[in-house]
């Protein structure tokens, strides 16, 4: 083919409507042939065959949300249309059963979104700039707690005003939501509830599991009002930045260094390499790995032993990650993490209106106690509060994805992981002045 020819084809490619990156007449190639693979029983096991229907789903999902009206404006956009929407077709057997099988075991069992977070915090640490990191570190964990006391707090009185009762509102709902998620939170709450009240776990995590569900349902929704409120009110975000000083920090170094392919190789394994070291410590701390991990990374960071060249790298791979497969993520959570009929058969009034009010005293409080020690309100109540209140790394992604601040993933994975602990301690401590 000559070379004019291919300019006229390239010309073509980059115009008119595209998604991925990709003009429409090719995406719909690749989608026939992907979705007809699927319906057909030959799509492959494994990442080879999770991932190009992720990513087909994940695009087409991610456009649709993204343009309507008000979902774009005030329901986070594309990222709670990705979940709900992946969720809905294989509870309601619009995809077949093998897809779920294919992308949960990808999702879970291959490990992909310990992969993307390891990625995140990983390369979002390093590529951090050394200063701010040990002044924001210092002040976080009063954000955190300030969201815990508000959420709980409130949810506390309005259960009690409403006849659930104050106790069961802050038992049954408020700690289960702010507890870390389902793997480092639910789990081992439902473990603590059985053994203090000498019932069977089960039961216990029955009831955590809905509230779990739907606080992440709100957590997500609330990410993208408050971004949505970052535009109008300029003076409460800093666009991704956590500290009001942050703005004031000199980059340690003006030096920018190319996409180099090698760099990224880099990436990958320095990031693998600490989730396999934070497994290794959790072996022997009675600490979630992630939190390990990060504790690690940012260890590094500060001491200043890791050489800049590969820092470089593993922010670069970071970018790549967080670019072209967080829609693909985000399928995933949806078809592997959301129990949609949870969500839908616990929808009474009185018990959404407790979630919403556990949710919103996490935005609160992490808000107010983060304005006071010099954070941006809004990066505030999503990191330390909405962060709390979700599904732990799952829905972290899904929260900084609606809230448009991905960049924040090392400090939301704080709040799930060392936050999630600091919450196991504290409904230990609850139960024995309750009971």
């Amino acid at each position: 083919m000559s070379v004019s020819s291919n300019k006229e084809i390239n010309k073509i490619e980059n115009k008119g409507f595209q998604i991925m990156g990709i003009s429409l007449p090719m995406f719909m190639v690749l989608t026939a042939v992907v979705l007809g693979a699927t319906y057909m029983g030959a799509l492959p096991k494994g990442m080879i065959g999770a991932f190009p229907l992720m990513m087909i789903v994940g695009a087409v999902l991610n456009e649709i949300g993204n343009r309507l009206p008000v979902v774009k404006d005030y329901l986070g956009g594309g990222a709670i249309v990705i979940i709900f929407a992946s969720a809905a077709l294989v509870t309601y057997g619009v995809l077949p059963g093998s897809s779920k099988e294919i992308m949960t075991n990808f999702m879970k069992g291959e490990g992909f979104l310990s992969f993307y977070i390891a990625a995140l915090i990983t390369g979002s640490i390093l590529g951090m700039n050394r200063k701010l990191l040990i002044s924001a570190s210092i002040r976080y964990l009063p954000v955190i707690i300030g969201g815990v006391v508000v959420s709980l707090g409130l949810t506390g009185l309005i259960g009690m005003i409403m006849g659930y009762g104050a106790k069961e509102a802050i038992l049954y709902i408020a700690i289960p939501i702010m507890g870390g998620g389902m793997g480092a939170g639910a789990v081992p709450l439902s473990q603590i509830f059985g053994q203090v009240l000498e019932v069977d776990p089960a039961q216990m995590m029955s009831k955590m599991v809905p509230a779990l569900a739907l606080g992440n349902a709100m957590a997500i929704v609330v990410a993208g009002l408050l971004d949505k409120i970052g535009k109008k009110r300029t003076n409460l975000t800093g666009n991704g930045k956590l500290m009001k000083s942050q703005d004031a920090v000199k980059e340690e170094s003006n030096e920018v260094i190319k996409l180099d392919y090698k760099l990224m190789g880099i990436g990958i394994l320095l990031s693998t390499t600490f989730f396999v070291w934070g497994k290794v410590l959790a072996k022997f701390i009675p600490i979630h790995s992630y939190a390990l991990m990060i504790i690690s990374v940012a260890i590094v960071k500060v001491l200043g032993i890791m050489p800049e060249k590969y820092e470089k790298g593993a922010f670069q791979w970071f970018r790549f990650v967080m670019t072209n497969f967080t829609p693909a993520l985000l399928v995933g959570i949806g078809v592997a993490y959301t129990d949609l009929n949870a969500v839908i058969n616990s929808l009474s009034i009185i018990y959404i209106v407790l979630v919403f009010t556990t949710v919103v005293g996490a935005t609160i409080g992490s808000a107010a106690v983060g304005h006071f020690l010099g954070f941006y309100p809004i990066e505030a109540s999503i990191t330390g509060g909405l962060c709390m209140a979700n599904m732990g790394g799952t829905g972290d992604v899904a929260v900084l994805s609606a809230s448009k601040r991905m960049e924040l993933m090392p400090f939301a994975q704080i709040s799930s992981r060392i936050g999630g602990a600091f919450m196991l301690i504290l409904a230990t401590s609850l139960l024995s002045i309750f009971l």
